[in-house]
């Protein structure tokens, strides 16, 4: 039991050394971009046969650069650790929404208010569960690739290698799972029979995360100069000779 003592005070030591050491706006940026990309996906923007995108596709390339970042210079146990903060910080979010939209009004008619803030569980729970998946995923995929670039670790081509395979795996994922989660297990029970198929779901993750590549292509270079800038300005010196104290 002492270990198990030992071993939370010793990751909670960790986790604050993290956040004094993360520049606040990266952290803020991410847990938002995560908080949006729930509120958005109630809207969807396209929906063909091979195809289906909802509006969390204007920010989730946020998310993702906010994660390459962090594991390039922090490592990939400090994207996860904040990736969790994102996450327990959304359902928080969702929670004090849910109560919102429970409480009655009689100062105007509120019904697209409460459709929209008061959410579904079950959409939450896929959205959660896949984001939580696909994040892990990314990070650790981020990390290997970037250990494959021995000559120039630091370079554009390494972090646009690292930063484009991992996100477009993992955005695969996060589609692929919210999918599955919510029009093949959840939506035929409480939405009157509607369903996708596996099938529709692997090809509308596909296409997504073909679509949401582009965005991470177009925006990853702003992510590369701010890592640039991190190292230059030896950012996170604390949290950084913490890990190499460790090694």
């Amino acid at each position: 039991m002492s270990k198990i003592k030992d071993l939370i005070k010793k990751e909670g030591e960790e986790f604050g050394r993290l956040l004094r050491s993360i520049p606040a706006t990266v952290v803020t940026l991410f847990v938002v971009s995560v908080i949006s990309m729930n509120l958005l996906a109630n809207k969807t923007l396209v929906q063909l046969d091979w195809i289906a995108l909802d509006g969390g596709i204007l920010i989730s390339w946020l998310s993702f650069m906010c994660m390459d970042m962090i594991t390039k210079h922090f490592g990939p146990k400090a994207s996860n650790s904040i990736s969790l903060l994102a996450a327990a910080i959304n359902l928080l979010t969702c929670v004090i929404f849910f109560v919102a939209s429970a409480i009655p009004s009689s100062a105007d008619d509120y019904t697209a208010f409460d459709s929209i803030f008061g959410g579904t569980w079950f959409i939450l729970l896929g959205s959660t569960v896949a984001f939580l998946v696909s994040a892990l995923i990314n990070n650790g995929l981020n990390f290997l690739i970037g250990k494959a670039f021995k000559r120039s670790p630091d370079g554009k081509l390494a972090y646009a290698m690292r930063s484009y395979v991992s996100t477009f795996i993992g955005q695969f994922l996060d589609n692929f799972i919210f999918s599955l989660i919510v029009f093949v297990l959840f939506a035929p029970i409480f939405w009157d029979g509607f369903c996708w198929t596996p099938l529709q779901c692997a090809t509308c993750a596909l296409t997504g995360a073909v679509a949401e590549l582009i965005m991470e292509v177009l925006f990853s270079p702003i992510g590369y100069r701010i890592v640039k800038r991190w190292q230059a300005e030896n950012v996170g010196k604390e949290y950084l000779e913490h890990l190499n104290k460790q090694i």
